[in-house]
């Protein structure tokens, strides 16, 4: 099955404030999330955010939580029964049965979300590069075991010229620069 941004959404899991610096390679993983954030915003794909226990682990960081339509607030680390269900199931969204996930941490929030996605019956890709653990083997065996259970693990790249298609696409420039202005 190909992503077909008319037909996805992306969900961005916990980027917190106060988590992010010790993620590894923390702004790594928020530089690719913002690449992703752009591309799904120039193609029109809805973004929802969610924070665990935002009053513990503050906010997510600005410039993510700025591209989020919105941003849901959670005590599950699944986001599923804390209001992601209930907002990808709303009307004008019926058609976007397509989910597009990344965030923090891999092996908890991230991982719980995308299990409770393909619970619900919906393809799930998660984007591995712009997801991050505090330590690089549990996202790692975060990454195998949703392999493992149906996800798709792909990279920002990979989401955002399947997006598109085809060269010919009138946003191709656009996600073109997003791609060329990656750090590193």
């Amino acid at each position: 099955m190909a992503l077909d941004a008319a037909h996805s959404t992306l969900v961005l899991v916990d980027y917190q404030q106060r988590l992010m610096p010790a993620i590894h390679r923390g702004t790594e993983v928020i530089d690719q999330a913002l690449r992703l954030a752009q591309g799904a915003r120039a193609l029109s794909v809805p973004i929802v955010g969610t924070e665990q226990n935002p009053r513990g682990l503050g906010a997510n960081v600005t410039r993510l939580r700025e591209h989020c339509d919105p941003t849901l607030s959670k005590m599950h680390f699944d986001a599923c029964p804390d209001g992601l269900l209930a907002w990808l199931r709303r009307a004008d969204l019926q058609h976007r049965s397509q989910v597009v996930v990344a965030g923090c941490e891999a092996h908890v929030c991230l991982m719980q979300t995308a299990l409770g996605l393909l619970r619900d019956g919906r393809p799930v890709w998660v984007v591995a590069d712009a997801s991050g653990s505090r330590r690089a083997d549990d996202h790692a065996m975060a990454m195998a075991h949703l392999r493992q259970a149906g996800a798709r693990i792909v990279g920002v790249e990979m989401v955002l010229f399947e997006w598109l298609g085809t060269c010919e696409h009138p946003r191709f420039k656009d996600l073109l620069a997003i791609v060329k202005a990656a750090p590193g």
